[in-house]
């Protein structure tokens, strides 16, 4: 790696905007901005870590967004048939099997949603993975706290590099 390459992953791995949760994110205000698409992760963004099928909280996340004027899109690394049940369930387009942290499942979304980089926002809750393929993508990312504590192990591993980050960039 060249000196300016360590700078380019620091980048790609601060966030834009940090907030509690997906429904916390001031949508009217990045519309008025000119925003239009919100791409979301699932696990443990808009729902429980490996749960089957949406609830309360992520249907209300949906309704906020779409009250916004926003068009939302499920963007998750899961396996087609439980992003497609859950995507279904939630009346929205989806790409499965993702390949974050690749942009290549952020360029996809961007794709069928028929949308402009410039006007799109990824939440997430994991920096290597759901922000990395954002600012991989030209994206706006914006990092949400956890749904719920319960992870599986790896993702639980990956929380340690994530914390040190974080207290470097103060975020």
């Amino acid at each position: 790696m060249k000196g300016g390459d360590y700078l380019i992953l620091s980048k790609n791995l601060i966030p834009d905007r940090v907030v509690q949760k997906v429904s916390e994110f001031p949508f009217q205000e990045w519309k008025e901005k000119g925003y239009a698409f919100a791409f979301l992760d699932l696990d443990n963004t808009i729902s429980k870590d490996r749960a089957t099928e949406p609830d309360e909280y992520s249907f209300e996340v949906i309704r906020l967004i779409r009250t916004a004027g926003f068009q939302p899109c499920l963007v998750s690394n899961a396996k087609s048939s439980r992003s497609a049940a859950f995507a279904t369930s939630l009346g929205i387009p989806f790409i499965d099997y993702a390949g974050k942290p690749s942009p290549k499942g952020v360029f996809r979304a961007i794709q069928i949603m028929n949308a402009n980089k410039e006007r799109c926002i990824m939440f997430g809750d994991q920096i290597f993975t759901d922000i990395l393929a954002a600012k991989r993508a030209g994206i706006m990312a914006v990092l949400v706290e956890p749904y719920d504590k319960k992870e599986i192990f790896y993702v639980r591993l990956k929380r340690i590099p994530e914390w040190i980050i974080r207290n470097i960039y103060g975020f």
